[in-house]
């Protein structure tokens, strides 16, 4: 136990000098500079990734004008987000430039999906995915307690009866029901870096969306296997994944 506990207090320990690095790093652009915060977002959609404007924060509340909004900061301007997104460099142009302060959120089961995990869980994945040459795409650092893996879609194959509904597909109305691993795929979003959140949080890239999209299944195993033992070290959180009766 203490050897295992070992192992992971250093993979923590060398990974979260990895995240410091790479926000030091000149690529991780401030996103308070508007043509850096402009090349993200195009270099996000020049990847692939629907986009579409999203909600910021406004002092400590979300700028939109619901009260007590259950997601500040983190959902679509409009209800047609999904129709609304896209990877059209002009258009992206317009938004961010008329909206400056505008985070954005990039559509699911599109073109990708996203793997969202606890941040501890994630970052001992990371480094195990990395280790053992597994092919690993664009990764996000959200909020300071998730991590996004974005991964090629399995939500939209040729033949329609081949999509497989999940117990792990999450939708933005059931985050809270997925503590653990949460798979964003047809119907979900999540925010893009560069994003701010209140309390001075933020969405900033770990791998950036150079990088190509994996396949989610290669790096499912790993996955829960890490959501499962961080669900066993905090025990507020209930099992990785919804389990059947």
């Amino acid at each position: 136990m203490s050897a295992e506990m070992g192992r992971r207090s250093s993979g923590q320990g060398r990974i979260s000098q990895w995240l410091r690095g790479r926000r030091r790093h000149p690529s991780m652009a401030d996103a308070g500079d508007d043509s850096s915060r402009e090349e993200l977002l195009l270099a996000a959609a020049g990847a692939g990734l629907p986009l579409a404007p999203a909600a910021h924060p406004s002092a400590y509340r979300c700028s939109c004008d619901r009260v007590g909004c259950p997601t500040p900061a983190r959902h679509p301007l409009s209800f047609a987000w999904q129709t609304q997104s896209t990877t059209d460099r002009a258009q992206i142009e317009r938004w961010a430039r008329h909206q400056p302060s505008a985070n954005f959120i990039t559509a699911t089961g599109m073109v990708h999906d996203v793997l969202d995990v606890p941040l501890e869980a994630g970052q001992e994945a990371l480094e195990r995915l990395l280790a053992s040459g597994v092919e690993v795409g664009p990764v996000a650092q959200s909020g300071g307690d998730r991590m996004l893996f974005f991964t090629a879609t399995r939500g939209t194959p040729e033949d329609e009866d081949e999509w497989w509904p999940c117990e792990l597909d999450c939708h933005p109305e059931t985050m809270d029901e997925h503590p653990g691993l949460r798979w964003h795929c047809r119907g979900s979003y999540v925010l893009v870096p560069p994003a701010q959140l209140p309390g001075e949080l933020t969405v900033e890239w770990v791998r950036g969306p150079e990088h190509p999209l994996p396949d989610p299944l290669s790096m499912l195993e790993v996955l829960t296997d890490e959501c499962a033992r961080y669900a066993g070290v905090e025990r507020d959180h209930v099992a990785a994944w919804p389990l059947r009766g």
